[in-house]
């Protein structure tokens, strides 16, 4: 008789088993025959968002809902008593959120008796949203007509982005975060004889490298579990434009995939075995210098070569500001669009300010002061610098010659009363801090109420409290 070399009773067993079952690295869901959840790991609570708490003890049906009249692989199992492996399931967790799984579902019979169901299921909500995205991102918006400045570097940029467009080359476009890089890719696309088919858009450094692939050149039924027939984005892209952004974020195994592709014009999907020839014009992103990329291994050299047939550099804006004001027009016009509000332009006394600055987040920083500003603004038709976002303000005034006149305020202090009840002493100090400030700052408000911390329209109530308070007028 064998001797039995195992030590560990049933409870320890079990234990043990139970903490396997939590440390792996796919979604384990058990039901009992009632469809009530008895056993549920952390990968599960991942993939669908939600705590243990939140499902452990109850029926299926009560947590999660199933689109299109579908039911769950689990209850199917307990109902059929039936294995399915390579299901996809879409459904809805408790807060509403989509959630897409490839599952190996199969029915727990104990001496012919079913006892449970239990599945192992694979996330693939985000491959799938993303396929989803880029079939719809079909259509563009931008033309050279989007693309605003005055300044002779932009011209130039401009002009040869035209002349780009009468030919199919790859094009490579260089520039820091926010300068416009791809309003000019879809520019060249619409410009173009490609302008009818697809404009297909996809951010290099957004995806993890086990989702890239497929993504991009597709995959074949049964090449990993769960795989279904998918096409890349180069068979997406057939006819038109595919803008691959941030390219330098691609792993140096892609790249070579990815030079083969251009170079051969064919493409093969994951776990294939033929090739497909496309048509698809590349335009490439970069916001770093393509030859710091190169000597530092981030971007191969041969791909280099193949995606910068012609090289565009956009300017960052610090390079033409020029371009400031009427890039400001461009944005308040847009803004009072949106917001039906009636902005006319900006203070004079701030626009030194903003020549002087280094902008570093370029036009969609420039944007984005804009946008803030107007939120925060009334009735008022003019932007100063009272309603840029604080840090702004902190970095535009951080040399010592605008400093003059911000220097933190000191109030008088009021002379301490024990009689006199806390509120009234707070308000008297209030009082003499709100009149300080505006002495400091010849009764400017806006000056005032930015040396204060607060907006325009908090210091106008203060003002107006302090009047009713007094019944008389405030005295600067």
């Amino acid at each position: 008789m064998e001797k039995n070399t195992s030590n560990i009773d049933r409870e320890s067993l079990i234990k043990l088993l139970t903490t396997v079952i939590q440390e792996l690295d796919v979604g384990i869901h058990v039901v009992n025959k009632n469809g009530e959840t008895i056993l549920y790991n952390n990968k599960m609570s991942t993939i669908e968002s939600m705590n243990a708490k939140d499902v452990i003890g109850k029926n299926i049906r009560e947590v999660f809902e199933f689109p299109n009249e579908q039911t769950s692989t689990l209850l199917q199992a307990l109902e059929e008593k039936q294995t399915t492996k390579n299901v996809k399931q879409q459904y809805f967790n408790n807060k509403g959120e989509e959630i897409i799984t490839i599952n190996h579902t199969f029915p727990f019979v104990d001496n012919d008796k079913l006892e449970g169901a239990f599945e192992i299921a694979k996330d693939v909500t985000k491959i799938e949203k993303l396929i989803r995205q880029n079939r719809q991102n079909h259509n563009t918006r931008y033309s050279f007509d989007s693309i605003i400045g005055t300044s002779s570097a932009i011209k130039e940029v401009i002009e040869n982005a035209k002349r780009v467009t009468r030919t199919p080359s790859s094009v490579l476009i260089t520039g820091e975060t926010g300068t416009g890089k791809e309003i000019f890719a879809q520019s060249i696309h619409n410009g173009s004889e490609r302008a009818h088919k697809p404009f297909i858009s996809q951010n290099c450094a957004a995806l993890p490298d086990s989702l890239i692939e497929g993504l991009l050149f597709g995959t074949k039924r049964g090449a990993f579990t769960g795989a279904a027939d998918h096409p890349g984005l180069f068979e997406q892209a057939e006819g038109g434009t595919l803008l691959l952004d941030e390219i330098n974020s691609l792993n140096p195994n892609l790249q070579a995939k990815l030079l083969r592709a251009i170079q051969e014009k064919t493409i093969r999907r994951v776990g294939d075995t033929k090739d497909l020839e496309i048509d698809v014009r590349i335009i490439s992103t970069i916001n770093e210098d393509p030859i710091s990329a190169i000597s530092e291994g981030r971007l191969r050299k041969d791909l280099y070569y193949r995606l910068s047939v012609v090289s565009l550099f956009i300017p960052p804006l610090r390079e033409r500001l020029e371009d400031i004001k009427p890039l400001m027009r461009h944005f308040i016009e847009l803004y009072n669009y949106k917001f039906q509000m009636n902005v006319k332009g900006v203070a004079n006394d701030i626009l030194h300010h903003l020549y002087n600055y280094d902008w570093p987040g370029n036009v969609r920083e420039l944007e984005h002061i804009v946008e803030a500003a107007m939120n925060l603004m009334m009735d008022e038709e003019e932007i100063t610098m009272t309603y840029l976002p604080r840090i702004i303000q902190q970095r535009i005034l951080s040399t010592k010659e605008d400093q003059v006149g911000l220097e933190p305020l000191q109030p008088k202090v009021v002379k301490q009363n024990p009689k006199m009840p806390l509120k009234a002493y707070l308000e008297k100090m209030e009082e003499q801090y709100v009149k300080s400030a505006l002495s400091s700052h010849d009764g400017n408000i806006s000056r005032a109420a930015n040396a204060l911390g607060l907006s325009r329209q908090n210091l106008q109530y203060r003002i107006r409290k302090i009047k009713n308070q007094q019944n008389a007028p405030l005295k600067n």
